[in-house]
């Protein structure tokens, strides 16, 4: 491996893993994605055994590195930087499997060279699904559930566990070449997608992030500690609440946003990724079935 491009610090060694990838930036509206991410981090208490090389993939005019104070006298600087972390042994939790955690900003530069280097790093480890959670903004309300879309560029897995194959055309971010190499690595990938309210672009969304690990949860059959997330979900929803019912015209505006919601729910246009034993028993068919096309468990 190019260590160019990368630092591992000490390799995991990891059963049947799970690869979750979060960035901030425009993958990552109200933060959704890097709440769910780091989450996921505190609560597996995973640790860190990597990162890639800030020179390479960041520009520091428009990802700036950050200066803080140690003990109020050194100064210290930050650098922007995607970090890898693992699980440090297997987890019931994660359906007895380890897994690798890769969080920060969205690369400024050589998306293909970094989305090349996380693949290899991900068949070293023999990751054996890769998943990517992000959020963008919609024309959703806020006292409705959040939505999450659930795509796969993965014939195998659109089939048989009824995802959906994207038909979006258009500007793409860091996690639409990353999802493109894993499908000529042939490694399976899968992309959730929250839609967090237009209006709200700029507040910390700890429901778009409860529904990403939900959907991931269904996935995997995962279990994590997301206590501090609901709550600060409950508080979220009642600060937005009062200050929308101060507005006349927001106010109006969000009454018209669920009536489509609540219209298009009712024709059974709001689809996410359906729960229970039944997905979880689909998902594990379908990686036995590809450790054996690559010759990793006996027919």
């Amino acid at each position: 491996m190019d260590n160019t491009y990368i630092n591992i610090e000490w390799r995991p060694d990891l059963e049947h893993p799970v690869l979750i990838a979060g960035f901030t930036g425009w993958n990552d509206a109200a933060e959704a994605a890097s709440l769910a991410v780091d989450t996921l981090v505190e609560s597996w208490e995973a640790k860190r055994f990597g990162g890639f090389a800030s020179e390479e993939f960041f520009d520091f005019q428009a990802t700036r590195p950050q200066v803080s104070l140690v003990e109020g006298v050194t100064r210290r600087i930050e650098w922007p930087e995607n970090g890898l972390h693992a699980t440090a042994r297997t987890l019931q939790e994660l359906g007895g499997r380890g897994a690798v955690l890769l969080s920060g900003p969205e690369p400024n530069f050589r998306w293909r060279t970094f989305s090349k280097v996380l693949a290899d790093v991900a068949k070293d480890l023999n990751v054996e699904m890769v998943v990517t959670m992000g959020a963008l903004l919609a024309d959703v309300p806020h006292s409705r559930p959040v939505t999450v879309s659930a795509n796969s560029q993965d014939p195998a897995l659109i089939e048989n566990l009824s995802l959906a194959s994207s038909r979006y055309e258009g500007p793409t971010g860091l996690t639409g070449v990353l999802h493109s190499l894993c499908a000529e690595y042939g490694l399976p990938s899968v992309s959730f997608w929250a839609s967090v309210p237009h209006y709200l672009p700029s507040v910390p969304s700890a429901p778009a992030a409860l529904a990403l690990l939900e959907s991931l949860s269904n996935l995997l059959g995962i279990e994590a500690d997301t206590s501090h997330l609901e709550r600060t979900a409950g508080d979220y929803q009642e600060q937005i609440t009062a200050a929308v019912s101060q507005d006349t015209d927001l106010a109006s505006y969000v009454q018209m946003l669920e009536e489509r919601f609540d219209a298009a729910a009712a024709a059974g246009g709001i689809r996410n990724l359906p729960s229970g034993d039944d997905l979880a028993q689909e998902l594990e068919g379908f990686l036995r079935e590809h450790r054996r096309e690559n010759g990793e468990e006996p027919s």
